[in-house]
């Protein structure tokens, strides 16, 4: 904790000493303050309080360009009444980018990184996310968790090179059992409280850094695009029977995109093979399988104030048949193919003021669903109302959704922007 607050106050800091040479081209100031109330729906869920959220959220933004680099900072102060009232202080952004030989940029610090296609599915984007945001009703920017790096992109004839080097691997951020409950293997049960489940994370060594490249190009009006990804699964998906703990399996992934008009709208392609480095010969079921991942989308515009889209994704396991001879009894057995289909309704009212958004996740393989409901009011253009819920089940409490169908919740939000 000593060492969170000390960070935040470098951040801080950072704020009000960013060197002259950016300050002396255009400097923009920003931010909101942001109040967050949730609650849950399900009084059997075995978390410490009923409510999901209570917080007061203030945000300060500046973003400075000069001739010589731009510098970008975003930093959050948050008082959190959710059980035990405390203030934190996170540096959401703080990078300097800046351009050699004309064509190479570099991106370095704390930063937000979004690759591939999908829309709330990601095969190929291997950076860090915070489900803990996502499912309690924060704004859709927090979904995406920050992490240092250091980012390279060189814009050549023949397309764009871009690489990342992540010198500590950052995991997602998952529900815990602190607001959020979960299911646990091996209680057998959805859990929550104390105490709260915690990942083993790799050791902070030169050999555990996080590296992705990515190639990308237009072909006619195609945006075409390959991808790697050297590091571990962002989840604590493999278990270590030894002190009963959940750690990140190694992970090598190389996939490819296209995204492209279609039919008045936009259709989009993903594909991914994820190698499993610690289970390459698929026997060992405490381990994730390697699989190959496929995705295809399509989102258009059906009149002037409504857009839909859908999703469709299959994950295929290679070696199940290793995988189910090895598995140890009374453990779930995973089938050899996963699907989820997913759908976003938009809908804008009077004169584009109000939102009505949905979405909706469905694996007809686990029999699962998890629906994401919201409805905002833009009262004035500094000042929106919104009010949602997220909605989640599945007929087996150990499915991607049916393990959080106890954290049915709904919010209030209401947001001020300067």
């Amino acid at each position: 904790m000593k060492k969170q607050i000390l960070f935040s106050l470098a951040a801080v800091l950072v704020f009000m000493v960013t060197p002259p040479a950016l300050l002396a081209g255009e400097t923009y100031l920003g931010g909101f303050v942001q109040g967050l109330y949730g609650g849950g729906l399900d009084r059997d869920n075995p978390t410490s309080s009923e409510m999901t959220a209570s917080e007061t959220r203030l945000q300060l933004r500046m973003e400075s360009f000069s001739d010589a680099a731009e510098f970008f900072g975003r930093l959050d102060f948050v008082y959190d009444d959710y059980y035990n009232p405390s203030t934190e202080l996170e540096l959401r952004e703080g990078f300097v980018k800046f351009r050699m030989f004309k064509n190479l940029d570099f991106k370095i610090g704390r930063q937000i990184i979004t690759w591939g296609t999908g829309d709330l599915i990601f095969i190929n984007d291997l950076f860090a996310k915070d489900y803990r945001s996502f499912f309690n009703g924060r704004d859709d920017q927090y979904l995406k968790a920050p992490q240092n790096a250091l980012r390279a992109a060189w814009y050549s004839p023949l397309g764009t090179f871009s690489g990342i080097y992540t010198p500590r691997f950052t995991p997602n951020r998952i529900p815990t059992g602190e607001r959020l409950s979960y299911f646990n293997p091996m209680a057998g049960q959805i859990v929550g409280g104390e105490p709260y489940f915690e990942g083993r994370m790799p050791e902070a060594e030169f050999k555990n850094s996080e590296i992705a490249a990515r190639f990308s190009r237009y072909v006619g009006s195609a945006d075409i695009a390959l991808y790697f990804y050297h590091g571990f699964y962002k989840n604590p998906t493999a278990l270590d029977m030894v002190d009963s703990t959940a750690y990140y399996p190694r992970l090598n992934v190389y996939g490819a995109s296209v995204r492209l008009p279609l039919l008045g709208g936009i259709a989009w392609l993903e594909s991914g093979y994820y190698d499993s480095r610690d289970d390459a010969d698929g026997d060992n079921p405490l381990i994730p399988n390697s699989t190959i991942n496929s995705m295809v989308g399509f989102e258009r515009q059906l009149n002037a104030s409504l857009t839909a889209n859908f999703q469709y994704q299959n994950n295929y396991m290679l070696d199940h048949d290793l995988y189910a001879d090895n598995l140890p009894p009374r453990m779930v057995e995973m089938d050899e193919t996963y699907h989820l289909v997913t759908s976003r309704l938009t809908q804008m009212l009077w004169m584009e003021t109000v939102t009505v958004s949905t979405f909706g996740f469905y694996s007809p393989s686990e029999k699962d669903f998890y629906g994401r409901f919201s409805v905002s009011y833009k009262y004035t253009d500094a000042l929106t109302l919104a009010v949602g819920a997220n909605i989640f089940d599945g007929k087996e409490d150990y499915t991607d959704f049916g393990r959080f169908k106890k954290n049915d919740n709904v919010y209030l939000k209401i947001t001020y922007g300067y």
